[in-house]
């Protein structure tokens, strides 16, 4: 008896470790979890992300068994495609990887040597370049400089343009910004708001759609310093 006990347990442990070990094999070695680059699922790409080099860098790993699939250095290589501001893969169960992208869109067209525009985003990151500057865009008469000056009136007048909500920022034509405290735009129908620099933003917009509404004759407003507006 005690000689078949011994032989029971040693046939049991034998037999868990071989269906442990055929999980394994099933879950990091086989086919069965094994990525389909069909089943590669891409959102949020918006208008600037190249989907398919999005496809190309998933369609790497074709093949490999979902647990094996190193999703860090796979969001890094994504990471570093044009316009790609963030990215969140999670596997999706049995063969898929579900990509969400958030993608870089651009505020504004600044004027570069050889008549082409820079598509800048909010955070002053080109994500394209343009022969003439987008219809839904404005243009920024800023240059692109490595000059300080330039890049500080440049980053305030994308810091008050990334801000703005859409029904304002869709009637914005132009934007100047002579400096980093003169940030001025102008709208469809010729009316200058002066913002001054990028600082309290979200205060300088809530007062000047009120001017907007309240005073629809004024040419120019100012509301450089939001809690002394100024309207011409």
């Amino acid at each position: 008896m005690a000689r078949y006990r011994v032989w029971r347990r040693i046939g049991w442990t034998l037999l868990a470790a071989a269906v442990v070990a055929g999980l394994v094999w099933v879950t990091f070695f086989s086919s069965l979890l094994a990525l389909d680059p069909q089943q590669v699922r891409v959102s949020g790409q918006g208008t600037t992300v190249d989907v398919g080099q999005v496809r190309a860098a998933a369609k790497d790993e074709a093949g490999v068994p979902l647990p094996r699939i190193d999703t860090v250095g796979l969001r890094e290589e994504i990471l570093a495609m044009n316009a790609v501001k963030d990215v969140r893969i999670t596997r999706a169960w049995p063969d898929g990887l579900d990509v969400v992208l958030t993608s870089r869109e651009p505020v504004a067209a600044v004027p570069q040597p050889g008549d082409v525009y820079a598509l800048m985003d909010a955070e002053g990151v080109r994500v394209g370049t343009a022969e003439d500057v987008p219809e839904n865009l404005p243009s920024i008469v800023v240059p692109l400089s490595d000059a300080e000056p330039g890049r500080r009136a440049l980053d305030a007048a994308l810091e008050v343009l990334g801000a703005l909500p859409p029904t304002l920022s869709a009637d914005i034509r132009t934007v100047s910004a002579a400096t980093q405290d003169d940030v001025r735009t102008t709208l469809s129908d010729g009316r200058v708001i002066r913002w001054g620099s990028g600082a309290q933003v979200p205060l300088k917009i809530r007062v000047a759609q009120t001017l907007l509404r309240a005073e629809p004759s004024a040419t120019t407003i100012d509301v450089s310093s939001p809690g002394l507006p100024v309207t011409s």
